[in-house]
Formats: structure tokens, sequence, C-alpha cells
């Protein structure tokens, strides 16, 4: 990613096509003008949308502003001469499902895109399946497709523990991680790996693999959200579809949240999701049993029974029934 050498002229530094970041910014006989630049990276629109996009989040919003102005002030000092090593960007993720992990990871792409230190900005989402062979000869091939993919943005290696499997010793999982750390090292110019999963087995995998505590960066732990942040989520998805709750419905789901928290495999924005999908599933049903003529309102209004039918209420769920 080069720049133009600064000299005792005003130099500017025009951004030719997407990938060219971080730019343009003014620098004038030793002196940044950092609000230009900041402006000019376009970095706030994505961090906009992060807000828009996610509820809650704060601490992990906070960081990823923190992160964005490093790597700004980072880059002007490059351009002033005060650089000095690259810095590392490789990262962890850790939290349960549907906390916005991949959403994250999406907009954290864009923000190296912009900022001029990956070149093309894309993510590409892997799992064990995606890097690990089956037989001898077929993991190295895997893997390296998969980094071929992720050259010049994110790589984003969802539950990355599983790679990670001591008891199998026929596993080829320990030839997925050596590549990786090599490229992570050797290729960190071009490649930015995020490693995500559930934060205690994230440690655990940490312990048993120091080469990849040592070249991440940045930990990032995402929270459960609140059942006030489920349902400002419900009611996200509720507009974006043009559904309704009433006051009544509403309550119910407030309901149904408290109890679908509390049973196994909750996965936060996720679960809130499918849930709204089988009461929009039962709502229709129970209007086409109903028949005959009805105003526009109720194609969109959720009624509190469609939401009461789910099995949460009566203790029971299983993998077709949030």
């Amino acid at each position: 990613m080069g720049t133009e050498p600064v000299t005792t002229q005003t130099t500017r530094i025009t951004q030719t096509q997407p990938s060219e970041a971080a730019g343009p910014q003014t620098i004038e006989a030793g002196v940044v003008d950092l609000d230009v630049a900041y402006r000019e990276s376009n970095i706030q629109e994505l961090l906009d949308d992060l807000d828009r996009e996610l509820v809650g989040l704060k601490p992990v919003k906070t960081r990823i502003r923190e992160i964005a102005a490093q790597l700004l002030v980072a880059r002007l000092r490059e351009q002033v001469g005060l650089s000095g090593e690259h810095p590392t960007l490789h990262m962890s993720f850790t939290g349960r499902p549907g906390t916005g992990k991949t959403t994250v990871a999406m907009r954290m792409s864009r923000i190296l895109h912009r900022l001029g230190y990956v070149r093309r900005g894309h993510l590409v989402v892997a799992t064990r399946d995606d890097l690990v062979g089956q037989y001898i000869g077929h993991t190295a091939p895997k893997t390296r497709d998969m980094l071929k993919k992720a050259m010049g943005g994110v790589l984003f290696i969802d539950e990355a523990y599983y790679l990670y499997r001591p008891e199998n010793e026929r596993d080829y999982g320990q030839e997925s991680i050596e590549i990786l750390l090599q490229a992570m090292e050797n290729q960190r110019d071009d490649l930015v790996v995020i490693l995500a999963g559930y934060k205690d087995r994230m440690d655990t995998f940490f312990q048993s693999n120091p080469g990849f505590h040592s070249r991440i960066a940045h930990h990032i732990d995402f929270p459960d959200y609140t059942l006030e942040e489920l349902m400002q989520i419900a009611q996200l998805i509720l507009r974006q579809q043009m559904y309704t709750f009433d006051e009544e419905s509403q309550r119910a789901f407030a309901e149904y949240l408290n109890l679908r928290i509390q049973m196994p495999h909750f996965s936060n924005a996720r679960s809130v999701r499918n849930a709204i999908d089988r009461c929009k599933l039962r709502q229709a049903n129970r209007l086409v049993h109903q028949g005959g003529v009805i105003p526009k309102e109720e194609l969109a209004r959720i009624d509190a029974s469609d939401i009461r039918q789910s099995r949460v209420f009566r203790g029971t769920l299983d993998a077709s029934d949030e």
C-alpha cells in the first residue's frame, strides 16, 4: 500500500479506486489535519451502519471505534515518516451465537479496506469443514484454497476451536493450524484472520495453541443481549418485514423470550428471528382458516395466540419450533 512521499509542499494523496484507502488526506509541512483525514476515510459511515444494524453491544462498538481510530492514526504516522512496525490486525471474537460477530466482522473488513490495510475488503466465512480434509493430502489444498479466497480481505473462522482435536491422533486439524499460522505471519500485509467462538472454548484453544494467541492483537467479547435489547431486535425485524405486535402480543413475546433464554441452544438475535418466522407461519395459518374479508392491518398484525402456541410455553422445545 504505497503512499506518496511527504515533502515541504502540501501533498495530496488521492484515492483512485476503493482499495486505495485511507485518503485522501492533506499533509502540510509536518502538520496532519485529523478532521479531514477522518472525514475522507469514510469510516464514520460504516460505524453509523453498525449502530443501525446492531442493537446494544456498546462495549463492542466502542472497541471497534477505538481500533478504527488507532489504524487511522497509524496510517497517518506512516505518511509523515513515523512509520514503525505494521500493526497486527488479526482478531478474536468471542460470544454465544447470534450476538453479531459475523456482522461486526463484515464491517471490520470494510473499515480495513477504507483505511488501506486490505486490498479488497471482502469477508470469507469458514468452518472446520472448509479447512480440514478427511484423508492424507486433503487438508493442505483445502486450507490454502480458503486462504487464497480470503487474500486481500478477512478470513472469519467460526468455531475455530474445532480445528484442534487432540483426542484424535489421526485428525488433520493440526496441519491446517500450521498453514494458517504461517499465513497469519507471512501474509499479514494482505490478510486478516478473525477467530470466533464461545469464550470458554476459545480460551482453551488459545492455551493449547499459543501460536494463535501471540498473533492476535484484539480480543473482543460479545455479551448476550438483555431481554429489553432482544425486544428491540424483535421490533426491528418486524418493521423490516412490515409486521406489527399489538400490546397483548408484545407482552406475550416478552414472556416467550424470558422462558426461551433459560432453555438450551438459545442463540440471541438468531433465536428471535427464528421465533418471529414461526409466529408468521402461525399467523398465516390462522388467517387462512379464519377466511372471509379482513382489513390490511390484520395481514400485518401478529396476534398473541400466534406466539402462545409455541411449545416454549409448555416447557418443551425441538428443532422445528422456537
